[in-house]
């Protein structure tokens, strides 16, 4: 059933009167871009060709509990003028393109849709101040596969640490990369991000906002300082943000994370981003996990005849095994 089957949400309760089955079609309905989402408020970006506006709605009843997040394109009714505490309907959610998701944990069950509709998935990671954490980079990886996103590794604070180790750590897996230091030039990264949808995640303190505002000025992102105790940074993004880059394309924003549980993920559906290592797996046994210690593993045939690279094996397995890990370390 999809997440939002209307239909179902028309049976009458006990003591309630019947429903009409006529559900209005709502064709004069406006297409829209959710920016931000607080509190059961949706801000909306909308051009009906009168003109960019920002609009502020509410979910129609009939949508239930399915969840409307950044990056949706919506259908929305009412009070589309944008004027201050004026308040439209968001009256259905069209189909999404992209969708990356997380749980809480490993063992929990439960999929958060975190940002809809982007195709890349920009890792923003501090070589110092706070250090480097892999086994989160790890598992945003394999989230980014498992939604048909591409990764971009954004390596921050060049200026206080080489990133060296960190580049050959992911040079096996073909992560494109870039490094940015304080006051250096942000055109690399600017030609990564152009004519695209970005999702930039995070620990809390590595540059998220830092780097949004220096990319989208007037963007006003608030930044945060390291704490010199535990190395981590303070949480200063508290929701999703998308924002137009004036050089083209999108990015959003999130708040810092500490935790990107991966229970919903098929390893299989991490191999499918991997080309060379799919078409060697073919060979696999039925329900063969593709890790180290699986006797018959066709990736391990490949590496013997020299087909594929035994460091970029190496590297998929540490990805598939960071699904087992915790992500705070």
């Amino acid at each position: 059933m999809s997440e939002y089957d209307h239909e179902r949400f028309d049976r009458p309760g006990r003591g309630s009167r019947p429903r009409t089955k006529q559900r209005p079609s709502h064709d004069d309905a406006l297409i829209a871009r959710v920016i931000t989402v607080d509190r059961g408020r949706y801000t909306l970006l909308l051009d009906d060709g009168d003109g960019e506006r920002t609009v502020v709605a509410m979910k129609a009843r009939a949508l239930g509990r399915g969840s409307i997040v950044v990056g949706d394109d919506v259908r929305v009714v009412g009070d589309v003028s944008g004027a201050e505490g004026s308040l439209a309907r968001v009256v259905d959610v069209e189909p999404r393109r992209s969708v990356l998701r997380r749980s809480a944990d490993d063992d929990d069950p439960i999929e958060r849709v975190v940002v809809a509709n982007a195709d890349q998935l920009a890792i923003v990671v501090a070589l110092a101040d706070p250090e480097p954490r892999p086994r989160l980079i790890d598992r945003c990886l394999v989230a980014a596969y498992d939604a048909g996103m591409d990764p971009l590794l954004c390596l921050t604070k060049a200026d206080l640490r080489p990133s060296n180790d960190e580049l050959a750590r992911y040079e096996p897996l073909g992560v494109p990369t870039v490094t940015t230091r304080r006051d250096g030039d942000l055109e690399p990264l600017r030609a990564a991000l152009r004519d695209r949808t970005s999702v930039f995640v995070g620990h809390s303190g590595v540059g998220k906002s830092t780097l949004v505002n220096a990319l989208v000025p007037g963007a006003d992102r608030v930044t945060s300082q390291v704490n010199v105790v535990t190395g981590r940074g303070r949480h200063t993004s508290t929701s999703a943000y998308a924002l137009r880059l004036p050089f083209g394309g999108w990015i959003v924003d999130t708040p810092g994370i500490r935790s990107f549980g991966l229970a919903h993920v098929d390893p299989d559906q991490v191999l499918s981003a991997f080309g060379d290592l799919a078409e060697a797996a073919t060979e696999c046994p039925r329900g063969c996990t593709h890790a180290a210690d699986e006797s018959e593993c066709g990736l391990d045939a490949a590496v013997a005849a020299g087909r594929i690279d035994a460091s970029r094996v190496d590297s998929f397995r540490r990805l598939l095994a960071s699904r087992e890990r915790r992500a705070g370390d």
